[in-house]
């Protein structure tokens, strides 16, 4: 079992930045993909950006591109979100979530474990 627990999330003004973090409970970690998934209130949640197991491929979601880097620590097992630029409409709740195949898709349905959710709110 895979336990993932975000953090970092909170109030920011427009254009600002935060880091968000996800902690994964398993040895394993450098096997699995990891992904940021986003969902704000009255919306279904959508992709946000990927990385690949080993950290050599990543893909984001063409809102975020340029402003959103994703990165991982595999002997921290940790995975992070940089986020710059913020702007009101990535006011979300950020969920990371983990894929045993490692390929870190932009599909929710590829994903088998899913953190609890960090509140990210940008104020204009």
């Amino acid at each position: 079992q895979v336990q993932l627990v975000e953090s970092g999330g909170g109030l920011a003004q427009a254009g600002g930045s935060l880091r968000l973090s996800c902690a994964a409970s398993v040895r394993t970690f450098s096997r699995f993909g990891m992904a940021w998934f986003r969902q704000a209130p009255g919306k279904e949640r959508e992709f946000v950006a990927a990385v690949s197991y080993r950290g050599g491929s990543t893909v984001y979601a063409d809102s975020v591109k340029g402003r959103f880097t994703i990165s991982r620590d595999n002997a921290k097992s940790t995975a992070y979100l940089q986020v710059n630029s913020l702007k009101p409409e990535d006011t979300a709740v950020y969920y990371c979530a983990a894929d045993s195949y490692g390929l870190g898709s932009k599909f929710t349905h590829d994903y088998e474990y899913w953190g609890q959710g960090t509140q990210v709110t940008v104020s204009s």
